[in-house]
């Protein structure tokens, strides 16, 4: 599985923390062609990739992140950003921030399993959305597993965004609502909008 993975990240040409931790060897994330001149992709294309690397990344699947565009496109402000935002504030997503699991998908293990608790109670769908004041803890039995001992040994994989504060090691609180500034991977929302305006 890991090396389909890397090939997703060679494909769209930049590092996706929630899809794995590895990077490509020998040779710079990007795509790979033998043999032809390199043109300049279409804007289907480029939109296309823009919209997978949030996919692959979250890990959610096309309805998912068509219901979540939707529900972006009503919020107030830029529809592209909203969307981000929207999909930082997923619980799956904080576990991974808050460095309690190795990507995103070991994340939304742990939360469907129900290892995880939002200010005290057991809440086991990855997509919940968190709100500033919670506190997202791990159970004791969420805390015995091997990867996530690793994990929280080895601290959040990426930056520790600003909307959110570790207490101790099993432990974290949402401090305010996401920013655009707070998504680790690089993206151009604006395609994804036009992707969907097609």
């Amino acid at each position: 599985m890991g090396t389909a993975r890397l090939k997703v990240i060679r494909r769209l040409g930049t590092p996706l923390p929630g899809l794995t931790r590895k990077e490509p060897r020998g040779q710079a994330a990007g795509p790979v062609r033998h043999g032809r001149t390199h043109r300049r992709p279409s804007d289907y294309r480029r939109q296309l990739e823009e919209k997978q690397k949030v996919r692959f990344h979250y890990g959610i699947g096309e309805i998912q992140l068509r219901r979540a565009f939707r529900a972006a496109r009503s919020a107030p402000g830029a529809t592209g950003e909203a969307l981000l935002v929207d999909l930082e504030r997923r619980l799956d997503s904080v576990v991974f921030r808050l460095g309690f699991a190795p990507t995103i998908r070991a994340a939304r293990q742990l939360v469907a399993h129900g290892h995880v608790r939002v200010d005290g109670r057991r809440v086991d769908r990855p997509a919940y959305r968190v709100s500033r004041g919670e506190e997202i803890t791990l159970t004791a039995r969420g805390r015995e597993i091997p990867d996530v001992v690793a994990a929280v040994e080895r601290g959040p994989e990426v930056r520790l965004p600003g909307f959110l504060a570790l207490d101790g090691g099993h432990a974290g609180r949402v401090l305010c609502e996401p920013s655009r500034g707070d998504v680790p991977f690089l993206v151009d929302e604006a395609a994804i909008v036009e992707f969907y305006a097609r």
